[in-house]
């Protein structure tokens, strides 16, 4: 998915900051949580103990969503998902993929409006937003 799904169009404007000078965890919900710093995985796994995270660094249409080590940092400038535990060993569909570049790029456009003057948080405070749902069993209109 790489940062295809976030172009930099949704720097913060006014700021310093953008998308890409934070840690971005898209939740279950569509809730966005920046960090100002790197974090390791165990830390956001620890307020969410049915997810795994996978980076959108590594996510492959047919194969399975690699979920991070606990030990693992999460790095500024990446994107990362929260996924249920039963859908680690489920190979990743292309409506799946998209449904969850729609949801990142919605929470960030949404992160990025000109009306949020939020500052960018640190690690021990959150900045959470919502996104509208994403199906996945929605057909992309293709033909085979």
């Amino acid at each position: 998915m790489g940062n295809t799904c976030a172009p930099t169009q949704y720097a913060s404007k006014g700021g310093n900051h953008s998308w890409q000078s934070t840690v971005n965890i898209v939740h279950l919900d569509g809730k966005l949580q920046q960090l100002k710093e790197s974090i390791k995985a165990w830390k956001v796994l620890s307020e969410n103990p049915n997810c795994y995270i996978c980076c959108s660094e590594s996510m492959y249409v047919g194969s399975p969503m690699p979920p991070l080590a606990p030990s693992e940092e999460l790095q500024l400038g990446l994107i990362y998902f929260l996924v249920p535990i039963p859908k680690s060993r489920i190979p990743l569909s292309l409506q799946d993929l998209g449904a969850l570049a729609i949801k990142a790029n919605a929470a960030l456009a949404a992160a990025a409006t000109p009306n949020n003057n939020y500052p960018i948080l640190k690690p021990s405070s959150q900045k959470k937003f919502r996104t509208h749902p994403t199906f996945s069993n929605v057909s992309m209109g293709y033909s085979h």
